[in-house]
């Protein structure tokens, strides 16, 4: 009796020593891929609307996260959405804000960005007419550079998410290898959404190779299959599906982001039933080999 006694005690222990390791394991990462992974704040923007504020941000910590990108703070100060964060347990490392802020105000966003306790502070849109062009892509490469130097005097790196339209035709190459070209490295890194690099008949892993360390962040989310793309920048957002059963080669993709040296990964899913996606996207990162 003592010696099922002692074994059934070492089977517990075991067990429990198990469910620590999982427990303490960072969500959505695998033995190949490493993360870190957060989820982008504006896939819940529903939820947020509906729900309030601290409630999903509960939702966002029931998933696993730890960490967060933020768009917006909901009409709340900075300080006082940092604050829910935290009583969340959610750690913000890098946030959206306006074109137009970084262009007339970038003082505020050093002062929201520094509230918040972000890392990295970045813009997801260039506002442009019709197809995006030469012009526009200058006119963003100074108000990037700028910023970008106005940001590193508080400690904080900017950022451009791309956003697909820049992949229109330039020279020998697109105004993508302009933005990249006439943009500091030292100010400006840029944020990879894999969804709109494939849109516009891109290849991540070749972007991610070419431009290596200017690629910084990423935003994992993929495409429904079948479904063809262009260069406007715009998509249904029903075509938003559970990473790993869409179109994107996500093995290759999460590799080449690694060895680029991309620090911080976030699931954003636009999708209308997002709340069933996510959970099944980071089972999918967490079983992910290459």
């Amino acid at each position: 009796m003592k010696l099922i006694a002692r074994s059934l005690m070492a089977m517990l222990s075991l067990t429990a020593a198990v469910n620590l390791v999982a427990a303490d394991k960072p969500v959505g990462t695998s033995a190949d891929f490493k993360g870190p992974v957060g989820l982008q704040l504006y896939s819940l923007r529903a939820e947020f609307t509906a729900h309030g504020v601290p409630a999903t941000l509960k939702q966002v910590k029931n998933f696993g996260f730890q960490i967060v990108e933020t768009a917006g703070t909901y009409n709340m100060p900075a300080e006082k959405f940092k604050g829910l964060l935290d009583e969340a347990g959610l750690k913000p490392v890098s946030g959206h804000f306006p074109f137009e802020k970084y262009r007339d105000d970038v003082e505020s966003i050093a002062k929201d960005a520094k509230a918040l306790g972000l890392e990295y502070a970045g813009c997801a849109w260039i506002p442009h007419k019709d197809s995006f062009d030469e012009a526009e892509a200058k006119a963003a490469i100074e108000v990037f550079n700028k910023a970008g130097e106005a940001l590193k005097k508080h400690g904080i790196k900017f950022f451009y998410h791309i956003h697909g339209y820049e992949f229109h035709p330039h020279g020998d190459g697109t105004l993508m290898d302009l933005l990249m070209k006439e943009t500091n490295p030292e100010f400006v890194a840029f944020e990879m959404d894999v969804y709109w690099v494939v849109h516009p008949g891109q290849d991540p892993v070749k972007l991610l190779n070419k431009f290596g360390k200017r690629w910084q962040l990423m935003h994992i989310k993929d495409k429904r299959k079948g479904v063809t793309g262009d260069l406007t920048g715009k998509s249904d957002v029903k075509n938003d599906v559970t990473v790993g059963q869409g179109q994107m080669d996500w093995p290759a993709i999460l590799k080449a982001a690694q060895k680029a040296g991309v620090k911080y990964y976030f699931i954003e899913d636009e999708s209308p039933v997002v709340n069933d996606q996510i959970a099944p996207s980071l089972k999918y990162l967490e079983t992910v080999k290459f």
